[in-house]
C-alpha cells in the first residue's frame, strides 16, 4: 500500500496516486513491446484504448496521402504515454469524463482531427478511452458521445511529445520560475516562464503571429493576455489586457492549452521528492533526465507484516497454503473443530478472526480500490490473489462490494460502447416515469434533442 506524506498539497498527492496506479508497469511494457513490433492496434488494446477507426474507409473517403500520414502517426502513437498525460479530475485522479481531445490536425478544406474520447462519468468504469477521427461540425462523428467536438482547453496537437514516441525523445525543457504578468496574482504552480513561447505556437496554429489569448485560471476566472514584441528580432512577451473585451468576444479567443499553462506534474513531483525517476514512465524519465531534472528518493514505508497474529498468548503466522489463506500454526483438525464451533455460534480463534477480516476488509483494500478506480482490474485481482490465494472464496464485506461494483461498472461501459444505453439510466427512468428532468448545458445530448423537438407539446406531461 502506498505510503502517506504529511503536508503534501492535495494536487500533488492526487498526481502521486495517479502515477502509482493509473498506468501500471505491466501496461507500459506490453504496449511498448507491441508498438516496437509495429502492432499499433495491439498497443492500444494493451493501454485500454478502443478503436473507432477503419483505415479502409478512411482511404476511400480521404485518399492515400491522408491515410499515409494518419498511419504514420498511429504507428508512433504511444497509448500508454497518452494515458499518462490525459487530463484528470480531483480528488481521485480519474480521467476527465465526457472529453474529446485533439491529438493531431490534418489540413484540408475541412481540417480533420485525430481525437481521443473519454466516456461520460456514468460509464467510465475501466477508465477506457476511444481513438477516432473528427471531420468538423455537423459531420455526425462521435455517435452518442456527450461532447463530440474537440475541447480547445485540452488539446495535444501542439504538444506531440506527450503522446508521440518520435517527439518525446527531445528534452522537454521544464519551465523555471518566473514572475506573473503585472496585475495577475497566481499562487498555483503555473508555467509562466513558457507562456510567451506557448502563446506564439498557439497563435501561429491559428494563423496569427501576435494577438490576444486567454488562460483559464479557475472555473470562474480567466485571464485575457496579449502577446507583444517590438519587432520580429525581439523575444515576445505577454502582458495583461487592462480592459478585456466583452464576454462573448473573450469566449471566441484562442485558449492556452492546460498542458502549456501549468507545470507538468512529473516535474513538480520530482522537485518535491514525492517520486523517483524510476517511478515515472520510461519515456518521461528519459526526457526529464536529458533536461537535468531530478528529485530526491521517495520515503520508503517501514517493514510491516500483517500476517502475524497474537493468539492464545503466542504469535501465530497466517500464510498461503494450497492456494488459500490459513493459520499455519494450528493443526488442520483443530481448525476444522474451531470452524464447526463458529458455525454453531461459538467464539472464533484470533487467527480465524484475522483470516475473516482479511477476506472482508484487508489492509491492502485502499490499494485495491485505487487500482479498480483507475481500471486496473488485473492488477487488483493480482493483489487479492496474493493476499487470499487463487482458491479463496470472497466473503461479504467491503472487498467483495468493491469488486462487484467494478464488474457492474464494466457492464455499464459495455452497454454505452454498444449504443444500447446512450444516456444515463436514471435519466431514462425519469422520462419513463412521466417526469421531465431538469436539463442544463451538461445534460446528455439525446435528452436535449428530445426536449427541443418541434412537435413536443407545450403543456402536459411528456410521455
Amino acid at each position: 500500500m502506498a505510503s502517506h506524506f504529511v503536508n503534501v498539497p492535495t494536487r500533488l498527492s492526487m498526481w502521486r496516486r495517479v502515477r502509482e496506479y493509473a498506468v501500471p508497469l505491466s501496461m507500459i511494457e506490453t504496449a511498448t513491446a507491441r508498438r516496437a513490433a509495429g502492432d499499433w492496434g495491439g498497443a492500444c488494446a494493451a493501454a485500454r484504448v478502443d478503436l473507432d477507426l477503419d483505415l479502409r474507409a478512411v482511404r476511400k473517403r480521404h485518399g492515400n496521402e491522408f491515410t499515409g500520414r494518419l498511419r504514420a502517426d498511429l504507428r508512433h502513437l504511444a497509448p500508454d504515454l497518452l494515458r499518462w498525460h490525459m487530463p484528470r479530475i480531483v480528488p481521485d485522479g480519474r480521467l476527465r469524463p465526457g472529453l474529446t481531445l485533439t491529438l493531431a490536425r490534418y489540413a484540408g478544406a475541412v481540417p480533420v482531427h485525430l481525437v481521443v474520447r473519454t466516456p461520460p462519468a456514468w460509464a467510465d468504469a475501466g477508465q477506457r478511452m476511444t481513438l477516432a477521427l473528427w471531420e468538423g461540425p455537423g459531420s455526425g462523428d462521435g455517435g452518442h458521445h456527450p461532447h463530440p467536438h474537440p475541447d480547445r482547453r485540452f488539446r495535444l496537437d501542439l504538444h506531440r511529445h506527450l503522446w508521440d514516441a518520435r517527439a518525446c525523445a527531445r528534452p522537454w525543457r521544464p519551465p523555471g520560475r518566473a514572475e506573473p504578468p503585472e496585475g495577475l496574482d497566481l499562487p498555483s504552480p503555473w508555467a509562466i516562464g513558457h507562456w510567451a513561447a506557448e502563446a506564439e505556437t498557439l497563435l501561429r496554429a491559428e494563423g496569427r503571429a501576435r494577438g490576444v489569448f486567454t488562460v483559464r485560471l479557475g472555473s470562474r476566472r480567466r485571464a485575457v493576455l496579449e502577446l507583444v514584441a517590438p519587432d520580429d528580432s525581439h523575444a515576445p512577451a505577454v502582458r495583461l489586457v487592462r480592459e478585456p473585451p466583452p464576454p462573448q468576444e473573450v469566449a471566441a479567443l484562442a485558449v492556452l492549452p492546460e498542458v502549456a499553462a501549468r507545470v507538468l506534474p512529473d516535474a513538480e513531483l520530482l522537485r518535491a521528492g514525492l517520486v523517483t525517476p524510476s517511478q515515472l514512465h520510461p519515456l518521461v524519465a528519459a526526457a526529464l533526465a536529458a533536461d537535468g531534472a531530478g528529485g530526491s528518493a521517495a520515503p520508503v514505508a517501514g517493514p510491516h507484516d500483517p500476517h502475524r497474529v497474537e493468539c492464545r498468548g503466542e504469535v501465530h503466522r497466517i500464510a498461503l497454503r494450497d492456494g488459500a489463506l490459513t493459520a499455519v500454526d494450528h493443526d488442520p483438525a483443530e481448525l476444522r473443530r474451531e470452524e464447526l464451533l463458529v458455525g454453531l455460534g461459538g467464539p472464533a480463534l484470533p487467527c480465524l478472526r484475522a483470516i475473516d477480516a482479511v477476506h472482508r476488509s484487508p489492509e491492502a483494500l485502499p490499494a485495491i480500490r485505487e487500482r479498480l478506480r483507475h481500471g486496473d482490474t488485473a492488477g487488483a485481482l493480482t493483489v487479492v490473489e496474493g493476499l487470499l490465494g487463487p482458491g479463496a472464496l470472497l466473503r461479504d464485506g467491503p472487498l467483495r462490494d468493491e469488486l462487484e461494483s467494478a464488474a457492474a461498472g464494466r457492464i455499464a461501459h459495455g452497454l454505452y460502447r454498444s449504443g444500447l444505453v446512450a444516456v444515463h439510466p436514471a435519466a431514462e427512468a425519469a422520462w419513463e416515469a412521466g417526469r421531465r428532468p431538469r436539463l442544463g448545458r451538461h445534460a446528455p445530448v439525446p435528452l436535449i434533442h428530445k426536449r427541443d423537438r418541434k412537435n413536443r407539446p407545450r403543456t402536459g406531461l411528456v410521455l
